[in-house]
């Protein structure tokens, strides 16, 4: 290989996706770099200026002037950081939220199209062949936390809830398809009737693949958000996934206006349980019961989301 061939195949790419007239691509005011910058102050778990410079590469006047564009436009708040008042930390507003949710939900339906020219039998190909590239281009650079992306599901990726519960929770803790089919009847509920403004769910993706995934809905009890079907691969694990995960359902139940959240585990699912009360929850009652297979101890937890704010 030649630097020529990568340079060929950049200019392939860059055309096929669009790069060079991204605006117009996706009909929005905003070039790829900014578009970029909205999309990690949306996914991104560290916002101060700084590491956005250090993350993307980006000359600090350059990235100065687009948060500037961004203020003005009424898409960003910025002030001291909590870890240092030196620096700047740079969050969305509601309104910088839903651009940046438009601009996701276009690229994805671009890039949705694009594989749509691709025949089924050949994407595992590509699949493979992209993360070829990245493993070699990466220098074998370990994952970092920053890599994971907080997203919500595509088509397959409920299914893949599903199936990866079922798996995991068979292979660590012994549990039988009663699992599976309580998961599976979740899954299938959210899918078939949902209300998008009060309940969601998320899909954490490392390197092109789900990694770990979680669930916002609402409960019975009036006011209340229910916290379902944590999980988070067991190679992913280490990376703060399952803190970011509880940390966007707490975050987005108390946004919409929800007054309590609500969970319920099984005290053998030890490492889940100190992600819960890293974020506050309470356990409120226990009940041994019969389920799965396995005799366990079931466990509510609650969080106050007008007494305690997300750590």
């Amino acid at each position: 290989m030649t630097v020529q061939d990568i340079r060929s195949f950049n200019r392939f790419y860059t055309n096929v996706i669009g790069a060079l007239d991204y605006s117009s691509s996706l009909y929005a005011p905003y070039t790829l770099t900014e578009a970029r910058v909205l999309y990690e102050l949306a996914h991104s778990t560290r916002t101060d200026a700084a590491d956005l410079r250090a993350e993307l590469t980006l000359d600090a006047g350059y990235l100065s002037r687009i948060l500037n564009k961004f203020e003005e436009n009424g898409l960003i708040e910025r002030a001291p950081s909590d870890r240092d008042p030196r620096r700047r930390r740079v969050t969305l507003t509601s309104r910088g939220r839903e651009t940046a949710d438009l601009l996701n939900e276009r690229s994805t339906e671009a890039i949705g199209s694009l594989l749509a020219t691709v025949p089924a039998t050949d994407r595992p190909r590509l699949a493979e062949a992209l993360r070829t590239v990245r493993s070699l281009l990466s220098d074998g650079r370990p994952p970092r936390r920053e890599d994971v992306v907080l997203r919500d599901p595509a088509p397959g990726d409920l299914g893949w809830i599903v199936q990866r519960n079922a798996a995991l929770y068979a292979s660590e803790y012994g549990f039988n398809t009663d699992y599976e089919g309580l998961v599976a009847r979740i899954v299938a509920d959210f899918a078939e009737d949902h209300d998008p403004h009060l309940e969601r769910v998320w899909i954490a993706e490392l390197d092109g693949r789900p990694v770990g995934c979680v669930m916002c809905v609402r409960d019975e009890a009036p006011g209340t958000a229910r916290l379902r079907l944590l999980l988070v691969e067991p190679d992913a694990r280490g990376l703060r996934i399952g803190d970011r995960l509880v940390a966007a359902v707490v975050g987005f139940a108390r946004e919409v206006g929800y007054r309590d959240l609500v969970l319920w585990t099984n005290d053998v699912l030890t490492a889940a349980r100190h992600v819960y009360q890293r974020h506050g929850f309470v356990l409120t009652t226990e009940k041994p019961h019969r389920s799965f297979g396995k005799d366990l101890l079931g466990q509510d937890w609650r969080l106050d989301l007008h007494g305690t704010t997300d750590r």
